[in-house]
């Protein structure tokens, strides 16, 4: 009690304050999300998203190492196709990008490599899914991420990242990875994957914009916290290794909420709108760029394990 109890005593130096500091950065802990475009030469700078570039296969050979030097362990691969269709056939085709991407790192490189498994930027109409009747139909998209998860695996992935949201997905990619001879595959999925205008530079960056409609119907409501859990618990039982929230600083909530609940690691997306705001309000002199090593904190001291996200190579640089 006051004025025997002195709080400030230990804040007292900057010393005494990284004594008692309670949650670090864990480096060995952050992902990279890294943009692959088949066809592309050298490398192009996402405009939405300053700092953050679409690769080659050859930017992104010397690219990697150069994250690696700087002690990233990890990367989280978007491909960026040259042929789209209605079906996504480019997802799972051997000589792929993201197929490519992955053997010329696993070749080169020490690192951890996640792939996302998705359609979006493979479809010619942009959804997630098959569309049947105009709609995105969910059971006759389940085959297709099996085979992509195939696929990657044959190329050498350490894990697969199913994004798209579709119920039963986790365990359709379980089934295909374990019957396929790939039972060491771990599965990172995105259990609460919410709807949100958060994604638009994400879009640009994988140009994977829906023709029409949303993903209203299959991404999670925002409003919604209890069933973010529950889909999650669904993915646990179906094989999932890791859970992920996404996005990370709007939803801390659901990160606090989710490490509470599961035992598994937790993993969260600080995706493409938060990095864009947080880099904007930076490059314009509005926030000091401290804001950053303090934004990624918050999500660790939420209760996430792991976090994705676009600041990884900066904090590295500057740790």
């Amino acid at each position: 009690m006051f004025p025997a109890l002195r709080m400030r005593r230990l804040r007292s130096s900057q010393h005494m304050r990284e004594l008692f500091s309670e949650t670090p950065i864990n480096y060995e802990k952050l992902v990279m999300p890294v943009f692959v475009e088949e066809g592309l030469e050298g490398k192009r700078e996402i405009k939405s998203m300053p700092g953050i570039y679409r690769h080659s296969l050859e930017s992104l050979s010397s690219y990697v190492k150069e994250l690696e030097d700087l002690g990233l362990n990890s990367v989280i691969l978007f491909g960026v196709p040259a042929h789209k269709d209605s079906e996504g056939s480019s997802s799972y085709d051997e000589e792929g990008v993201v197929q490519k991407a992955i053997r010329l790192i696993k070749d080169n490189t020490q690192m951890n490599v996640i792939a996302d498994l998705c359609l979006c930027e493979y479809t010619d109409h942009g959804h997630c899914g098959i569309i049947k009747d105009r709609n995105v139909d969910n059971d006759s998209t389940l085959p297709v991420y099996a085979r992509i998860a195939v696929s990657y695996a044959k190329a050498g992935v350490d894990m697969v990242a199913p994004s798209g949201m579709m119920d039963g997905q986790v365990g359709a990619i379980r089934s295909a990875l374990d019957s396929n001879g790939y039972g060491g595959i771990a599965i990172m999925a995105y259990g609460a994957k919410y709807h949100t205008s958060l994604y638009g530079p994400f879009r640009e960056a994988a140009d994977s914009k829906p023709g029409s409609g949303d993903r209203r119907g299959y991404q999670m409501d925002f409003r919604n916290s209890r069933e973010a859990l529950r889909e999650m618990e669904e993915d646990e039982k179906e094989g999932a290794d890791i859970l992920m929230v996404k996005p990370a600083l709007f939803y801390l909530d659901i990160i606090s909420l989710s490490r509470q609940k599961f035992e598994l690691p937790i993993a969260a997306y600080n995706v493409s709108g938060e990095y864009s705001m947080i880099m904007g309000a930076v490059k314009d002199g509005l926030l000091k760029d401290e804001v950053i090593e303090e934004s990624i904190v918050s999500i660790f001291r939420a209760g996430a394990d792991i976090i994705i996200t676009y600041f990884a190579e900066y904090l590295l640089k500057n740790r």
